[in-house]
């Protein structure tokens, strides 16, 4: 029986994973890589050493797997969204590090940007607000401050890419240049309607010669020799959109949560992109077969490191994992209420100087009620996040589907069906990324026949119904929404 490998390309490791048909894994190989600080800010990777781990654990995991390369029907990619490299075309050999996209080096010139008055024009053209995160100022970045750059640019010596395309392109010896539209519109430079926009990459001063061609997100781009047979290379994806692939959100109005250290949360809006009307990110999620349908996307800063805070703040829980024993000791926070505001507050908040507040504090309380309330506050800020997808989408949701490490804690998944009063359905394989991008391949190589056998092979673990009453879940956001207000008056009474 033949498998698929996925290639998950992480910001602090590279994994790669064995499918099975049935969408079990079959081996998991990881490697971590250097993180590179050269100054305050400034994030950056070796794009060769990325490759390298890439390389070893897809060998690795093919071998723990007892498979060989003729064995594998197909290769899917995953990748840390718009770190961006810069490479030589007949060396292969990057200019420079890749820059990571938690870099900021490049905030002064994205306000410049917004002084200019160009922030209509990347909503409605990228459905991006301007800012450092994306990969567009860092292409500007490395062209202006690598002697001879972007003179070499223009004469087409250079090639761009995210790192699905660095990968494409060593797997291929060079000979496939591409992106796929889940990534290219990541980048600031890219239109929702599918192709490179002539009038962002004027306003961005990016020349069209380093650009990779976009293909779609499911076909064979090539083929790989490396791994000891041809391989064909059948499927990209960026890491949150091959997570809503991966968790089978193919309908209008599905939507799923990553709970990490913080949260990312997509809904599928269909073959039309919205752009939003509260700060949302408009992004393609993939393109499948000619068409492409795009996802609504909103983050939250703070989910996971608030039980990590708790943990080594107020040290009231040894591991992470105790935090849900703790909080299961009281029926409920008693009107606790925590706001995680740590780094300021994310989607559709986007309040940077609000401030992590606690509310409701009376004699009774105890380390468990601030546990549950801490557990609460995530619930909450999802809720958040999904209330002002469903108006900008005028989508009614009909439930969210979840991953990452803090979904298997089965109070917050509870609380969170309650407070949203829809199903919260927790997959039996929580791999959704890497799950996703071996799907997209998958399906180009005839691995699965079409969605509908990808979805026989998606299987729930399990699903949490709202057990809360709607009147006492409208009530208990009522009140998060008095905690959140005094998480933003710190800055007036600082």
């Amino acid at each position: 029986m033949k498998a698929i490998l996925a290639l998950d390309q992480g910001t602090t490791s590279s994994r790669a994973i064995v499918f099975n048909h049935d969408g079990t894994i079959r081996a998991v190989a990881q490697k971590e890589f250097r993180q590179i600080f050269p100054q305050p800010g400034w994030v950056e990777h070796d794009a060769n050493e990325i490759w390298q781990t890439q390389f070893e654990t897809a060998c690795e995991a093919i071998a723990k797997a007892g498979l060989s390369a003729n064995d594998i029907a197909g290769i899917g990619i995953t990748n840390q969204r718009e770190t961006t490299v810069i490479w030589d075309r007949k060396t292969g050999e990057p200019i420079h590090n890749a820059i990571v996209w938690q870099d900021r080096r490049t905030a002064g010139f994205c306000d410049s940007l917004k002084a200019a008055g160009h922030s209509e024009l990347v909503q409605e053209r990228a459905g991006l607000v301007i800012d450092a995160y994306f990969s567009g100022s860092k292409v500007r970045w490395l062209l202006d401050h690598v002697p001879g750059a972007r003179g070499r640019a223009e004469r087409g010596e250079l090639a761009f890419g995210t790192i699905d395309s660095w990968l494409v392109w060593k797997l291929t010896h060079g000979e496939r240049h591409v992106i796929d539209p889940s990534n290219a519109s990541r980048t600031m430079l890219f239109n929702l309607r599918g192709d490179w926009d002539d009038e962002l990459l004027r306003v961005l001063g990016v020349p069209r010669t380093v650009l990779p061609e976009v293909c779609s997100s499911s076909e064979v781009y090539g083929e790989t020799t490396l791994l000891g047979a041809p391989i064909r290379i059948a499927g990209i994806a960026g890491d949150q959109q091959a997570a809503l692939f991966g968790q089978n959100c193919f309908e209008r109005g599905l939507a799923k949560n990553t709970y990490g250290t913080g949260c990312f949360m997509l809904m599928n809006i269909g073959s039309e992109p919205q752009i939003s009307r509260h700060k949302l990110l408009t992004t393609v999620a993939w393109q499948v077969g000619g068409k492409i349908e795009y996802a609504l996307e909103g983050s939250v800063f703070i989910g996971g490191a608030v039980v990590q805070w708790l943990r080594d703040g107020l040290g009231i829980i040894r591991k992470s994992s105790d935090v849900e024993q703790l909080a299961a000791t009281v029926p409920s926070s008693e009107g606790v209420y925590l706001v995680p505001a740590f780094a300021g507050l994310g989607a559709p908040h986007w309040d940077q100087y609000a401030r992590g507040t606690i509310t409701g504090l009376t004699r009774g309380t105890t380390a468990a009620h601030i546990a549950r309330a801490a557990l609460d506050g995530i619930a909450f800020q999802v809720a958040d996040v999904l209330e002002v997808m469903k108006q900008d989408s005028d989508i009614a949701m009909n439930g969210l589907r979840v991953d990452g490490g803090a979904s298997a804690n089965d109070l917050l998944m509870q609380f969170q069906a309650d407070i949203l009063q829809v199903p919260v359905v927790r997959p039996r394989v929580i791999e959704t990324t890497a799950l996703g991008a071996a799907y997209l391949a998958g399906l180009a190589t005839g691995f699965w026949r079409d969605r509908a056998e990808v979805s026989r092979s998606w299987q729930a673990d399990r699903t949490f119904e709202p057990q809360m009453s709607a009147d006492q879940a409208a009530h208990r956001r009522a009140r998060w929404r008095q905690a959140l207000e005094r998480s933003r008056e710190w800055e007036e009474h600082a």
